[in-house]
């Protein structure tokens, strides 16, 4: 019988980041002298990605985008001890794997992910962690979760994409599995939450089996 199995997004999800992330738009912006609103950085980032902001922000200064997000990842490499790990997180974690659920990361973080989940005491808790450094195309393309899926063996039915963003829903349904996000959303295969200890009472756990009540 195949596991159950969590794909995690960070920032957002695990991670309480966006204060750091902001934090580090704002001193890119200043070194190149771009005017920064945080309310619309904000909106921006939560709705699309940071990639994306910089990408359209490169386009519309003809700057060059390799040294922006260069200037951009030190930045918040810098800022690494500001990261804080959302409420219930560790809980959530911990008893994802004492029931037996394995867990992995795609996150669009670069491969700073890997030294904060290191800090905060959580990479032993992932089988693989993917970033954008790790060579698929961002969400929403399904390539990262075809890797898993495949390289795993993976029941589709039984493995869920955990974010807080449409974008990370429409990751989960491009790639055929299931979806627990903190939004409400038309597919069907998405289960909402308003915390992240809301996650263990999807499930009901019998003889260390993980049966969905959903």
């Amino acid at each position: 019988m195949q596991k159950t199995a969590f794909i995690w997004d960070l920032d957002g999800t695990l991670l309480d980041s966006y204060e750091a992330i902001l934090s580090g738009i704002e001193e890119t912006f200043d070194q190149f002298s771009i005017p920064y609103d945080k309310e619309k950085v904000r909106e921006f980032i939560l709705k699309y990605s940071v990639q994306d902001l910089l990408v359209q922000v490169a386009e519309e200064r003809k700057l060059d985008m390799e040294v922006l997000n260069q200037v951009r990842a030190q930045s918040l490499a810098e800022k690494n001890a500001q990261v804080l790990l959302m409420s219930g997180a560790r809980q959530v974690l911990s008893w994802a794997d004492q029931v037996g659920i394995q867990q992995f990361v795609y996150t669009h973080k670069g491969d700073n992910a890997f030294a904060i989940l290191r800090d905060l005491g959580l990479e032993s808790y992932f089988t693989e962690i993917l970033t954008s450094q790790s060579g698929f195309a961002r969400k929403p393309s399904s390539e990262a979760a075809t890797y898993l899926l495949d390289k795993y063996q993976l029941d589709s039915d039984k493995t869920y994409y955990i974010g807080d963003r449409t974008l990370d829903v429409e990751f989960a349904q491009n790639s055929g599995i299931q979806s627990i996000n903190f939004l409400e959303s038309s597919y069907e295969g998405n289960h909402r939450i308003q915390e992240l200890a809301d996650i263990s009472r999807i499930f009901e756990v019998s003889d260390k089996k993980i049966v969905s009540v959903l």
